[in-house]
């Protein structure tokens, strides 16, 4: 074995009955997003100063980044109980009226996929935001009544990954908005060594990193690849995650240098080999690959995107360069046309 420093497993300061999770608990254990992280370290600790709920707080980006984690981060600086719902759960005015009235103060209602919430029960949504009340309807016909009911003061976190999607009176309705980015490959290595202390894993710095770099800047693909290369490890190495066993247990897992899978690549290869790098539409490139359309759009675009391999057109999505250098084939030439991107 190379001289490579091994970081060994350590659990951390808490009682040994506590169920160890993954997710960081305070702000002091949060890695990476520094100006959210500071922006929320002055907002929750000038709530406190004065005693009130923190304004509600709207968390945006692509999955997987730690909206729900940093939830949970805000209940417990605040001392109130987490309540976990999502948008499409919440089908009616009942549902939203159960979630409200079981509120205690200073508690924290986070909502995921926020933009997903039946238009009747975001209406209904906006008095308890803005004035901590809820309005029902007492009885039918020329003889219905509203009657008011007062709710304690609580913390709204509603989470989305297409902000486009909310409607501009809810998003106005929130006084924090927060967006999450994807993550350098150096704080998702200290997230898998993290990850891998509380796991019980034997890892090196140079493993964590092998790990972290190819995670597409998410922690939660980040921490679902240690979990797999640990199997690796223990079956066909000694346990230990060393930068050769990160590689060989990635590889049998089918993900290249930059993170991308098998579904990358065979969308990458569809889009080169059937489609001559003409401009594709999402649903062709969705027919081609077996992959829901959603799914592509949601899940494997953006990180694309990100890489400069893929661009959107009036036209449809084509692939650019580096993405034949990276499958192996030669760019087309330009036919001296210019193209036009979205």
């Amino acid at each position: 074995m190379n001289d490579e420093r091994l970081i060994t497993s350590s659990l951390l300061d808490e009682d040994e009955n506590t169920e160890y999770s993954l997710r960081p608990r305070f702000l002091s254990e949060y890695i990476g997003q520094g100006n959210v992280k500071e922006h929320m370290r002055v907002y929750i600790q000038a709530a406190k100063l004065r005693g009130e709920a923190l304004d509600h707080a709207l968390l945006y980006g692509p999955p997987g980044l730690g909206k729900t984690t940093l939830a949970a981060i805000i209940a417990n600086e605040m001392g109130g109980n987490l309540r976990i719902t999502s948008g499409p759960a919440i089908t009616h005015a009942g549902d939203l009226a159960a979630l409200l009235s079981n509120l205690n103060e200073g508690d924290v209602l986070f909502i995921d996929e926020i933009h997903r919430l039946n238009a009747n029960v975001e209406e209904i949504l906006y008095p308890a935001m803005e004035d901590f009340a809820y309005d029902i309807i007492i009885g039918k016909g020329p003889s219905a009544r509203s009657l008011r009911l007062e709710l304690p003061k609580f913390t709204l976190v509603g989470a989305t990954t297409r902000m486009g999607l909310l409607t501009s009176p809810l998003r106005d309705r929130f006084g924090i908005k927060e967006q999450l980015e994807l993550y350098a490959p150096a704080d998702l290595k200290e997230i898998v060594i993290r990850s891998a202390g509380i796991l019980g894993i034997e890892i090196t710095p140079e493993g964590a990193y092998e790990i972290a770099s190819r995670s597409r800047g998410t922690p939660r693909i980040a921490n679902r690849l240690l979990r797999r290369v640990r199997d690796y490890a223990q079956v066909k190495a000694d346990g230990i995650i060393d930068v050769q066993t990160a590689s060989n247990g990635l590889e049998m897992l089918q993900i290249d240098g930059l993170g991308l899978d098998a579904v990358d690549r065979r969308m990458l290869t569809a889009m080169i080999e059937k489609f001559g790098g003409r401009p594709v539409g999402l649903d062709t490139i969705a027919a081609a690959t077996g992959e829901d359309a959603s799914t592509i759009e949601d899940v494997y675009e953006p990180y694309l995107l990100q890489l400069g391999f893929l661009a959107r057109t009036p036209r449809g999505r084509i692939l650019l360069p580096d993405a034949y250098r990276h499958m192996g084939f030669a760019p087309p030439e330009s036919n001296g046309q210019q193209t036009s991107f979205l």
